[in-house]
């Protein structure tokens, strides 16, 4: 099973189980584990070659059988309550000092980037590349002040919103069958943040994010749209997945969507059973490349945050997705810019001009 192209992921929870778990923090991240599905050896194994490591800010009133409620569709579950700054900034420094921990703790194997001629240097010298990022901007604050400190800090792409609301919009509640049209747009505080993105190119991630949030933003924004993590709402039909008319939207802007990889955004029937193979990862790359074409589309694993198909099953398992990818008749060409070079090249058309 071939680890190359190596593959650049558009998402992925690995610093929540750092922060979860500090006490183990180098064997979860230096050894391998067997647990969750990321950790420098199996990142190198599989041919992981880098991607964003998101910032995220747990809700502490989900309910215990969401994972059941989820397991058997149909469902529709409450949005959990806002988190206030005071309560979410000191948990993303936190993280943001854990992801800073990685790349001293490496000895040179992995490496935050904040240019794309450092991420394309990393790839080419088998350096894991980290991006990173903030789903749910909690931790910013109105007055916006924190996006400068955490620019500063490395962060180069944010997501206005998880499936919570934020003080800047509203994300989808986890819903099957439903359309992501399920509630009001930005706050004017949204609005504010997304056109001082676009000022400090700072990537938008539209994931998560509600139809009337995500109209708001392609109003607004100059910038590519991107979903760093969403799948295609024709094939499965679940509130955080991309319709056809959304997916028009990020074609035109020159942008980008990653697939999830999560069973329950793939399965058409909105189960999260894991035991289908890669079928349901190529029926939804079959769609993004039809309705996007084949510079748009990319990966957004959600490791470390979603269950994942049985055949993958974590980091290492990247081998055999590029398998199942070439043996469903994806050229090399092709292959190589859904494994990294669409992202690569959509965040030259994003991020600031290097100096």
């Amino acid at each position: 099973m071939t680890k190359t192209p190596l593959i650049f992921d558009g998402h992925n929870d690995f610093l929540l189980r750092l922060l979860r778990d500090p006490g183990n923090r180098e064997a979860t991240w230096l050894t391998d584990t067997a647990k969750g599905h990321l950790d420098l050896p199996r990142m190198q194994r599989g041919g992981f070659g880098g991607g964003f490591f998101a910032i995220y800010i747990s809700s502490p009133s989900l309910p215990d059988d969401i994972d059941d409620d989820m397991e058997n569709p149909p469902y529709a579950l409450p949005l959990p309550p806002l988190i206030d700054v005071a309560e979410a900034q000191p948990v993303a420094l936190a993280m943001a000092g854990h992801l800073k921990w990685m790349e001293r703790a490496s000895g040179g194997r992995f490496k935050i980037c904040r240019t794309v001629t450092e991420l394309r240097d990393c790839l080419a010298n088998g350096i894991i590349a980290a991006i990173m990022h903030i789903e749910g901007a909690e931790a910013i604050g109105t007055d916006l002040d924190a996006l400068y400190l955490f620019h500063d800090m490395g962060l180069r792409s944010i997501g206005p919103v998880w499936s919570r609301p934020t003080v800047f919009g509203h994300g989808v509640p986890f819903a099957f069958p439903s359309t992501p049209d399920t509630g009001p747009g930005l706050t004017q505080a949204g609005k504010d943040l997304v056109q001082l993105c676009n000022r400090m190119g700072i990537m938008v991630d539209l994931s998560h994010l509600n139809e009337a949030g995500f109209n708001d933003v392609a109003s607004l924004s100059d910038a590519p749209l991107v979903a760093t993590h969403s799948n295609a709402h024709a094939i499965t039909a679940s509130s955080r997945n991309l319709t056809d008319r959304q997916l028009a939207m990020i074609r035109d802007s020159g942008g980008m969507v990653g697939v999830n990889f999560a069973t329950g955004f793939l399965n058409s029937d909105g189960k999260k059973s894991d035991d289908r193979g890669f079928d349901p990862i190529l029926r939804h790359l079959d769609h993004l490349i039809t309705h996007l074409g084949e510079d748009h589309v990319g990966f957004g694993s959600d490791f470390d945050g979603a269950q994942v198909p049985a055949a993958l099953h974590d980091a290492a398992g990247l081998g055999a997705l590029r398998s199942a990818l070439s043996q469903h008749g994806f050229h090399e060409e092709l292959l190589t810019k859904l494994c990294h070079e669409n992202w690569l090249n959509l965040l030259e058309r994003t991020w600031k001009p290097e100096d």
